[in-house]
């Protein structure tokens, strides 16, 4: 290579160089994109398992596995707040002699919006809009030839307008709303035709012809009122109480319907946690059943009650 060939190349380099160095110069000087989103994602699994060997007191072996995700969407700036969570759950259990089994199922979607008049105020005037119903078919068992449940069978909404009283100093939030509508969806032909979840139930002749299919959709207008509170009580014992009440205003005002949950999540180090956790529903339009030989029975509604002790994996992102 001769000496002009060499600077030629020498110079080049030192051009390419220079302006990938300005480049960067340039870059560095670019103001930070500003975001008003925050996110936080938790998925866990939670596994318990017995077994027996010649034990003397007797006992089935089981094993129960519950995958669980939480995931939350907040949008802040100025007076304007968007609070989006969708929470998804799914349990199993395997005993000896018996069927798999379910033990939770859950899709819920809650989304909140408000605009509260100066940056001061924990008072919100918005919207807020929820949706329940499940992954898989329910079953009374030891019956699983008749399904009790299906996905979006049911299907609730609630959609309605209110005020919301944030306090993010002490993890509170409490929604009232005096007009919110709710809906149930039974998207099952056999459900709906029996009336399941509190649709019109279908109606048959003196021969037990069909003539009119069941309705699919019932909508009720009334008041909600939900509450979420959270509070360390003891290190590393973290205590979340949610509730939510609705009635109807034409069709029973004052029965009100109950969907309450407690949980206490302790903190064994950043992947290992424990939990206990309790539900309790009461819903008048939901007749709960009954198994008599064999034959499921509709009976009156009854307060039903979850409760639920795990411990498992959980990952925060």
């Amino acid at each position: 290579m001769n000496r002009i060939q060499h600077l030629s190349l020498t110079l080049i380099f030192l051009f390419v160089t220079a302006v990938s160095f300005s480049q960067n110069i340039i870059r560095t000087t670019l103001p930070d994109t500003i975001s008003y989103w925050t996110k936080k994602n938790k998925v866990g699994l939670d596994i318990s398992q017995i077994s027996f060997v010649n034990w003397n007191a007797g006992g089935n072996n089981s094993i129960s596995g519950l995958a669980k995700g939480n995931f939350i969407r907040t949008y802040e700036r100025k007076n304007t707040m968007w609070n989006t969570e969708l929470i998804l759950r799914y349990g199993l259990n395997k005993q000896d002699g018996q069927e798999l089994r379910k033990t939770d199922d859950q899709i819920q979607l809650n989304s909140t919006f408000g605009f509260r008049r100066d940056t001061i105020s924990k008072w919100y005037f918005g919207g807020k809009f929820n949706f329940n119903t499940q992954f898989y078919n329910g079953y009374s068992y030891p019956n699983t030839d008749v399904a009790i449940s299906k996905p979006f069978a049911p299907a609730y909404t609630f959609f309605g307008v209110g005020a919301e009283y944030d306090n993010k100093e002490h993890k509170l939030k409490v929604y009232l709303s005096p007009l919110t509508q709710k809906t149930t969806f039974v998207l099952d032909s056999r459900l709906a035709n029996s009336g399941s979840y509190g649709v019109e139930a279908a109606v048959y002749d003196i021969d037990g012809n069909m003539i009119r299919r069941g309705k699919k959709t019932k909508t009720e207008v009334g008041v909600l009122v939900t509450s979420q509170w959270e509070k360390e009580i003891l290190k590393n014992i973290e205590f979340e109480n949610r509730i939510s009440l609705y009635s109807d205003y034409l069709n029973k005002f004052g029965n009100i319907d109950i969907d309450w949950q407690m949980q206490l999540e302790m903190t064994v180090n950043e992947f290992v946690k424990a939990n206990i956790g309790t539900a309790l529903l009461y819903d008048d339009d939901i007749k709960a059943k009954k198994d008599v030989n064999g034959e499921q029975i509709t009976v009156g509604p009854k307060i039903q009650l979850k409760q639920i002790l795990g411990i498992g994996a959980v990952y925060t992102f």
